[in-house]
């Protein structure tokens, strides 16, 4: 098992040219015989709130069908950033295209409080099973508070998944709670995190994974597209950034 996770710097309210990013990633993923590949909060659009209503799409939106196309062809999940219309509002969510399946859905369910004149809460966490493994996903904010954590470790999650638009300060922040966090419930934390202006501050990278230690296993840089892939097997990163590679 192979989980990856995406560094990329979106392009200020362009889905169509984020669409282009993504698929270059995911096929890059593809090569590397990843089985689930993540990409930062909000990512085909920017993290950009203000934008939200404007940006929202529904999220059976028939541009996202090459994702489908490309994880049923290649066994491959993905899960996109995007804000998604609901019956009674916009949500931060994260679509999943799994093989041969429908996509599913995970929305924020802990919003920061700059972000509720603009989103509403999700209303249900989400366990995605790959083979005998349970990931859990936490979207920024929320995976900053420990009660999303351990809410997911008693559901039964294996893997702590957060995809982030942090600052360098929230980065600071990530970086003593997620290893705390993988220690106190013994599973392995990725944090996907994006890279450039954003909003009202500039994101700060530094995407990480650390093992159910705690233990730093892999890192990428504050700015620069990248991705790491954890080889459950190995127990071992892969750094993989501006396509060139080394191992940890």
């Amino acid at each position: 098992m192979k989980i990856g996770i995406a560094q990329i710097e979106p392009i200020k309210g362009h889905i169509q040219k984020n669409i282009e990013i993504h698929k270059r990633w995911v096929e890059r993923a593809v090569a590397e015989n990843v089985n689930f590949l993540a990409f930062p909060e909000l990512s085909l659009t920017g993290y950009e709130p203000a934008l939200a209503r404007q940006l929202a799409i529904d999220p059976s939106d028939s541009r996202l069908d090459a994702f489908q196309k490309i994880s049923d062809r290649n066994s491959i999940t993905i899960g996109l950033g995007a804000p998604t219309k609901s019956a009674t509002g916009i949500r931060i969510s994260m679509i999943i295209f799994q093989p041969k399946q429908g996509r599913k859905i995970y929305s924020k369910q802990r919003l920061h409080p700059d972000e509720l004149p603009y989103f509403e809460e999700g209303d249900q966490q989400l366990l995605l099973t790959l083979g005998n493994t349970k990931i859990a996903p936490g979207i920024c904010y929320e995976s900053l508070q420990r009660p999303h954590a351990a809410d997911a470790k008693k559901l039964g999650a294996d893997i702590y998944l957060a995809s982030v638009a942090k600052s360098e300060k929230g980065v600071e922040k990530a970086f003593t709670h997620y290893p705390a966090m993988a220690r106190e419930f013994n599973m392995p934390v990725l944090m996907c995190n994006c890279f450039g202006f954003c909003d009202t501050f500039q994101s700060g990278g530094s995407s990480a994974v650390w093992n159910a230690r705690g233990d730093l296993l892999g890192k990428l840089e504050t700015d620069k597209a990248g991705m790491l892939i954890l080889d459950m097997e190995s127990k071992q990163v892969i750094r993989r950034e501006d396509f060139t590679s080394h191992t940890f």
